[in-house]
């Protein structure tokens, strides 16, 4: 086996006095510096360290290419000019070790960018195999369960993570230049709440209660609304049991952020900033090439008021709809719906008749009041609340609120959703007295706004699922059947 053959050159390294793992090695460059700049290092000294990709002998010449976090750099090695010790321990090395040299940057007879080693150093042996290099890792699956073969082996795999770190650096920058202040609040939590979702449910040995791992933060940082501090984010992982596909994973990155005496008008202007600014950062564009098409993410964003769309495309007013009747449009309208209530109802309609529309950044704005137990009503109409969610390409990426502060109303709220829940639907989610109390102290006008990161770098990297996106996404167990 390769295994056992590349324990035994270890064996030999370690008898030559060669260490196969050693503690650290002093670099001055990285691959992507010195061929982004050639000039400017011709002749000089450098050194670099990375992964064997390419490992080829030519008599007494060694061509190698090295690959960094940056980029690949290709090695030269003469016996007449490396170092003896270098030269032992070149004999036994393979495609996948880790390796440092350092010498003279070059080019070399072909004109490609190189280091003329004088020295080189073994930095880590590989064990095991690297696949093809030709064809790279092309089982999805595979990609997701071993993503760090996936991350060496495609080397576009990387170049979306470093987007995905430049996107959280530039949302993070964007609130904290505004005077923001990024928090942290519980992910185990007494009572779950702030969305429609199943829950994870574990036990905590030392409270001997059950917990759950948090389907949203809202209630939590509200809370901190309601303790004085006037703007606040985080970026939280959320945890909802449910369905995976291409836009759907049980764990995900969402950001939320409220502003004290603010409203969901003025949170549109905001995410207009945002988004825009965020595209020309990343694309240098407003317009951003995702899946074939052009999507401007140039301000002002489209806005259409939900019930009165879905009125003029099928005929349906919702904003007075009682569960009886969603029964009745569920069936006539056949609707892939399980929970047959307003809510649930009133969601695959709009699913059927706006989502597929909705390709540039588009606010569906004022839901029916039913939908939203945590939101004010619409200011002169008491069948619709003041919330919007932001859709590209027929994906929900935002979801905002001018929040509910009248702490009687809300205690109504929440036992209308409890008496749903009673009546078979487990995704509303349970009453939170704690958050009842604290906003009987007293909460300022406020605005707030979820933002579903994945969803958001998927579109701005140009990749069609979810957990391209993800490091490790969730993946069925090894030999576990579907």
């Amino acid at each position: 086996m390769a295994e056992e053959a590349k324990v035994k050159k270890i064996e030999e390294l370690i008898a030559k006095g060669t260490n196969p793992y050693p503690y650290s090695y002093k670099i001055t460059h990285h691959a992507s510096e010195i061929t982004s700049d050639f000039n400017k290092y011709d002749g000089k000294e450098a050194s670099v360290a990375g992964r064997i990709m390419r490992l080829r002998k030519m008599g007494k010449i060694i061509f190698m290419d090295l690959l960094d976090q940056s980029g690949k750099l290709q090695t030269i090695i003469r016996e007449d000019i490396v170092d003896k010790r270098s030269a032992d321990m070149l004999q036994s090395i393979d495609i996948g070790d880790i390796l440092g040299v350092e010498g003279k940057v070059i080019k070399s007879t072909r004109g490609e960018i190189s280091i003329e080693a004088k020295t080189a150093t073994l930095l880590s042996k590989s064990l095991r195999t690297l696949p093809d290099k030709f064809h790279g890792i092309s089982d999805t699956e595979l990609r997701y369960r071993k993503r760090y073969l996936d991350l060496i082996m495609n080397p576009d795999i990387r170049k979306i993570f470093t987007t995905r770190t430049k996107v959280i650096n530039y949302v993070r920058d964007f609130f904290n230049n505004r005077g923001y202040l990024e928090f942290e609040t519980p992910i185990l939590q007494p009572t779950y709440g702030g969305a429609n979702a199943k829950p994870f449910t574990t036990y905590y040995n030392s409270l001997e209660s059950d917990f759950y791992l948090r389907v949203a933060n809202e209630l939590y940082l509200k809370r901190l609304i309601i303790g004085g501090f006037e703007k606040v984010y985080e970026f939280a992982k959320d945890f909802r049991n449910e369905d995976i596909d291409s836009s759907h994973n049980p764990e995900f990155t969402m950001l939320e952020f409220y502003e004290a005496y603010k409203d969901y008008e003025d949170f549109m202007a905001l995410m207009e900033e945002l988004l825009s600014g965020l595209a020309q950062h990343i694309h240098g564009s407003y317009t951003v090439q995702y899946q074939s098409k052009e999507i401007s993410f140039k301000p002002k964003f489209k806005r259409i008021y939900w019930v009165e769309e879905l009125k003029k495309l099928s005929g349906i007013d919702i904003s007075k709809m009682t569960d009886d009747e969603a029964k009745r449009i569920a069936k006539t309208e056949k609707l892939d719906t399980k929970i047959l209530n307003n809510y649930h109802v009133a969601d695959s309609l709009f699913d059927k008749y706006i989502k597929p529309t909705l390709i540039h950044p588009t606010f569906i704005v004022d839901f029916p009041a039913y939908m939203c137990p945590l939101t004010k009503d619409k200011r002169g109409n008491k069948l619709l609340s003041e919330r919007f969610e932001l859709y590209i390409n027929g994906m929900e990426v935002a979801n905002c609120y001018s929040e509910l502060t009248d702490p009687i109303e809300q205690r109504n709220k929440f036992e209308e959703q409890e008496a749903e829940r009673k009546k078979g639907d487990d995704e509303a989610p349970p009453s939170d007295k704690d958050f009842i109390e604290a906003i009987e102290y007293g909460m300022p006008p406020t605005a707030g706004c979820g933002i579903g990161m994945d969803r958001l770098i998927m579109l701005l990297t140009d990749v069609p699922s979810m957990k391209e996106v993800m490091l490790f996404p969730a993946v069925r167990p090894e030999g576990k059947k579907k």
